[in-house]
């Protein structure tokens, strides 16, 4: 979702597994104290099970006896569409996809890769993550995106405070493949430049996963009128540490960097998220053409089915000249004579005020040609990083004055 997952006035313990406890196993919670709808998502009706209620109150009655009267009386039955061979297939019922991930139980499974219920997610290769709402808190709401909200929550049985991303289902693959290309990426990743997953459960017709709750929020809200160099190389260090290691470790090319889906917490660390557009790497190509226009390289506007490695590394770029400038470097009118620029005209560049060095990165990572682009292992040795490698940058600092300033600008 594009929303920002916010957070956190309790910062997650550092172990890479689940900070969660088990816990035993318990029937669906009823959430009515935290504004929740009974065995639904919250605030919203129970939606009808898989076969429920499909039926029109006036549909015709097409098989079976009936009452007849007049000459009919005395003939046998016409045949019914079933036997006609008319009868309606299965898979074409609304209910039809959805059953495929749902049981009777209540469990959504995806293909054996994951199971999700309420008391928690396990994974294919033994991971389990076990955590269910009758132990969270909802404490407020921290955005909307695209496929749900997300809340601020307390999680009572370990202290924590997290951010809950509720994602509703619908009858749509590509929603269901997003939810599990999410969960399976952060519950793999083992990196400080990722959100923390906490876990994941399933009730009815929602999916509610718990993340590290970064209490600043993404970075599009804190920027301001732009962030001095050297918080920008220490920015731009986390940023290609991350991607570096969905890239390497993963095989996963995130595919939709932008400074909403970078978040930072009050001790200046800075991590992406986001990663339901992602995509598993094909001899470095991924063959969907998914992500935010804005941040697309000149090569996706082209050829909308091919994303290298490279496309994200524009993102990165131009990710990076919009935060030091404070602004979204593509002013137009419409979304058309925005791409039409990213293709045909030069590329932005950094504010006058910046070094020779940062600049030559960010041209690096704006090469119109894509095969010049300098890889996630090259960017990391660029003189722009060594520069401010060792440089003490107190970003804690920064990310609480950038977030108070956004507090007084909204009073």
């Amino acid at each position: 979702m594009n929303g920002p997952v916010t957070g956190g006035m309790s910062t997650p313990p550092p172990t890479r597994r689940s900070v969660l406890p088990p816990m035993s196993r318990s029937t669906l919670p009823p959430m009515t104290n935290n504004g929740m709808a009974p065995g639904g998502c919250m605030g919203s009706p129970r939606p009808p099970l898989p076969g429920q209620g499909l039926r029109r109150p006036n549909a015709p009655h097409l098989g079976g006896n009936r009452p007849t009267t007049g000459r009919m009386n005395n003939k046998k039955p016409g045949l019914n569409l079933a036997q006609l061979g008319l009868a309606p297939k299965p898979e074409q019922t609304p209910f039809a996809n959805f059953s495929k991930y749902v049981d009777p139980s209540g469990k959504l499974n995806f293909a054996g890769k994951a199971i999700i219920h309420a008391d928690g997610v396990d994974f294919s290769n033994g991971s389990s993550f076990t955590i269910k709402m009758d132990d969270l808190k909802l404490l407020e709401e921290l955005g909307k995106g695209q496929y749900g909200t997300v809340q601020k929550v307390y999680h009572r049985v370990t202290n924590v405070v997290m951010a809950m991303k509720e994602i509703r289902l619908e009858l749509d693959e590509t929603k269901l493949h997003q939810i599990l290309m999410e969960l399976d990426i952060l519950h793999k990743s083992t990196s400080d430049y990722i959100v923390e997953f906490y876990g994941a459960f399933f009730i009815e017709s929602c999916v509610y996963y718990c993340m590290e709750y970064m209490d600043v929020g993404s970075l599009d809200k804190v920027y301001g009128s732009g962030v001095p160099e050297d918080v920008l190389a220490k920015i731009t260090t986390s940023m290609v540490k991350g991607l570096k290691f969905l890239k390497d470790e993963l095989s996963i090319i995130h595919r939709d960097v932008k400074p909403t889906n970078v978040l930072v917490n009050s001790k200046g660390q800075v991590k992406l998220c986001d990663f339901g557009v992602s995509g598993q790497l094909d001899r470095s190509l991924a063959k969907t053409n998914i992500g935010c226009q804005s941040y697309m390289a000149p090569e996706r506007i082209r050829a909308a089915n091919t994303y290298t490695v490279s496309s994200d590394v524009w993102s990165l770029g131009l990710s990076l000249v919009e935060m030091a400038g404070g602004k979204y470097p593509y002013k137009y009118d419409n979304m058309f004579a925005q791409l039409k620029a990213i293709v045909d005209e030069e590329p932005p560049t950094l504010p006058d005020h910046f070094s020779e060095e940062s600049r030559d990165f960010i041209a690096a990572c704006l090469h119109k040609d894509a095969e010049k682009r300098p890889t996630y292992a090259q960017l990391l040795e660029h003189p722009f990083i060594q520069k401010y490698k060792d440089v003490d940058v107190d970003m804690a600092k920064w990310a609480n004055e950038a977030h108070a300033a956004r507090l007084a600008a909204k009073q």
